[in-house]
């Protein structure tokens, strides 16, 4: 029979767990309220498993749940006009027409008719 040593039993924390998690962008605090646990023994555990401290191991298994949540709205933006016309903003410069005049004086616009202001929107986009 093995002699006990004392102390408190060793917590068991599940690596598939703990990188799920890491997924999702879970903060350290929550991390260790999941595995009700303590920051140190997160820290301790990360370093025993992988090598590195807890921000560490985190940034590096959360890019694969930022690459997924990419995934999930490129798809979305296929059903759904809103989320397309902000991946347009994000990632291909696009703008609405009220934010390309939002750098203009007005007054000069004021007199314009709608196809006259139209025309300059038009000139303002092709920029």
């Amino acid at each position: 029979m093995a002699k006990n040593k004392g102390g408190r039993p060793k917590k068991k924390i599940d690596q598939n767990t703990f990188e799920g998690l890491c997924k999702i962008q879970c903060t350290k605090s929550e991390v260790t309220a999941i595995f009700e646990c303590d920051e140190k023994t997160i820290t301790a555990w990360c370093k025993e498993t992988y090598g590195m401290g807890f921000c560490d191991i985190r940034k590096e298994k959360s890019q694969a749940g930022l690459a997924g949540l990419r995934r999930g709205q490129f798809k979305m933006a296929e059903k759904n006009a809103t989320m397309s016309i902000w991946l347009g903003k994000q990632y291909l410069g696009q703008k609405d027409k009220s934010e390309l005049l939002s750098n203009v004086k007005i007054s000069e616009y004021e007199s314009m008719t709608d196809e006259d202001l139209d025309e300059e929107l038009n000139k303002i986009g092709d920029d």
